[in-house]
């Protein structure tokens, strides 16, 4: 069987980390857990600890001093997915705004001939439940500016929800990795296209969270918004 890690970022997710960690070994499929914390000050690395015990080898923590970007943390656990060797490494947020069941959907899409797979909010009409219609809007716009500025079809390009193979992450240069905000999402996808990778878009519906409090700042749109005109002058260039 494919090894499958699920990355999973945190920060003040105490209400949400035992529950997305009990629903994800809930499922079939073998997936291992690795959460990145960024010095969530409620507790939230200790919940996890707590657990590692019941599932040795499979739930694995990397805590970090301070909020350091959404990015950072995924680049971080797509280094350490590497060198453990996994062949599948996903995104998904810790707030269920991801249907944790969605996973195999997506491992599905890559096993079936994709190198990444987007489980996407917009292929397929907009798919999003109890987001307010200014944050749906500005989401949706954000989409078309990235499609038209780069030329890409990608829908959604934004979308934290992602399988990754291990050859792409293998081949991207992480370390050239620029943007550190949502604008992550984008260059990590557009650089895959770039670099001749196969990209599918899966339709998923996203949920709003229930709990905990959104981490959505208008400073990660604007990164995104200037660092996508920066990204259309620049060269990617494969690692490897």
């Amino acid at each position: 069987m494919k090894k499958k890690l699920v990355i999973i970022p945190t920060y003040n997710e105490i209400e949400n980390a035992e529950k997305i960690i009990r629903a994800v070994f809930g499922l079939d499929g073998g997936y291992h857990i690795l959460i990145i914390d960024d010095g969530s000050p409620d507790g939230t690395a200790s919940v996890v600890k707590g657990l590692m015990p019941e599932f040795d080898g499979r739930l694995f923590l990397i805590e970090r001093s301070g909020k350091l970007g959404l990015g950072t943390a995924y680049i971080t656990g797509f280094k350490w997915a590497l060198e453990k060797g996994y062949d599948y490494v996903f995104e998904m947020d810790a707030d269920f705004s991801h249907d944790p069941a969605d996973l195999a959907r997506l491992n599905e899409a890559c096993e079936g001939g994709a190198d990444l797979a987007v489980g996407s909010r917009y292929c397929d009409g907009v798919s999003v439940v109890n987001w307010p219609i200014g944050r749906i809007l500005m989401s949706y716009c954000a989409s078309i500016y990235v499609r038209k500025t780069l030329g890409v079809k990608i829908y959604d390009s934004t979308a934290g929800f992602v399988c990754y193979s291990r050859k792409v992450l293998e081949t991207i240069d992480l370390d050239a990795v620029q943007m550190k905000g949502y604008g992550f999402q984008i260059e990590m996808k557009y650089s895959a296209v770039k670099l001749g990778f196969k990209l599918a878009e899966v339709p998923v519906i996203f949920v709003n969270r229930k709990e905990g409090t959104s981490k959505m700042s208008g400073g990660i749109f604007g990164e995104a918004f200037w660092g996508v005109l920066k990204l259309r002058f620049r060269k990617i260039t494969s690692k490897v």
